[in-house]
């Protein structure tokens, strides 16, 4: 009977003393190869570092496996140094594609960058920001006056954009959420579901008396005055979890607690 080789792991980990602690026993227990060499890699830390995590190894082969040695940990699974290869092996996997941002500043310069979670658009000051909305090339919205609004991929539908009031969306599903962050005229108003191809456009009204910053998770352009947001097919995120508890039931768990 032929025996498979165990997985060659990279372990990482946030510049907390906790994660830092638990990558050192963890790599002094199973060993550590380089990022490129990697069959796997483990992120520990909570999710902010699992999402720079999945950036910077967006070219790798290797899927992600997290382990929570953070805050909230969503993408994260239960963290413990026992039987670390079994549950890796064990593991299901989740495919996620990330959003592009093309981001247009004042000066003319346009910036691109992936979001696994969200693109969201805040006003930089007092006033509140006042956008037009255009859905593939069709004005939809000729005026939104709020604080902002953002556009969420399902697997960051339970993030910031749940905690905008926007829905969450199954993981599987082929749609976006685009949501109004205290939307004042039209007043109330939430946003919409779109059709993941969708091209969402903002135009940002008055840029030179109501500034608006753009951020792609955690890449943020300021003084912007156009943003388009589209999905990314071409890339694809593969995070790991622990059987019965991958993404899918995740998000349907957290609507129910």
């Amino acid at each position: 009977m032929r025996v498979e080789p165990a997985p060659r792991i990279c372990f990482v980990s946030s510049q907390t003393a906790i994660a830092h602690d638990a990558m050192t026993r963890l790599e002094s227990a199973y060993g550590s190869v380089s990022a490129h060499e990697a069959d796997v890699i483990v992120a520990l830390g909570g999710d902010g570092f699992m999402l720079s995590t999945l950036h910077a190894t967006e070219g790798l082969d290797a899927p992600v496996y997290g382990m929570n040695r953070g805050t909230v940990g969503f993408l994260m699974n239960a963290y413990s140094e026992d039987d670390l290869l079994d549950r890796i092996t064990a593991a299901e996997t989740a495919e996620i594609h990330p959003l592009r941002m093309i981001a247009t500043d004042r000066s003319g310069e346009t910036h691109s960058a992936l979001a696994i979670n969200e693109v969201s658009l805040l006003r930089m000051g007092p006033q509140a920001a006042k956008l037009r909305i255009g859905i593939d090339g069709r004005e939809r919205m000729a005026e939104l006056v709020c604080d902002g609004a953002l556009v969420s991929t399902p697997a960051g539908s339970t993030a910031y954009n749940y905690s905008a009031h926007g829905p969450i969306l199954p993981i599987g599903a082929d749609i976006l959420a685009l949501t109004a962050m205290s939307a004042y005229r039209p007043r109330r108003w939430r946003g919409a579901l779109l059709p993941s191809h969708s091209e969402v456009t903002f135009d940002v009204l008055e840029p030179e008396k109501r500034g608006i910053a753009a951020t792609a998770d955690s890449a943020e352009v300021r003084d912007v005055v156009r943003v388009i947001i589209r999905s990314e097919p071409e890339v694809t995120h593969r995070l790991l979890f622990d059987p019965g508890h991958g993404l899918e039931e995740r998000l349907i768990r957290e609507q129910f607690v």
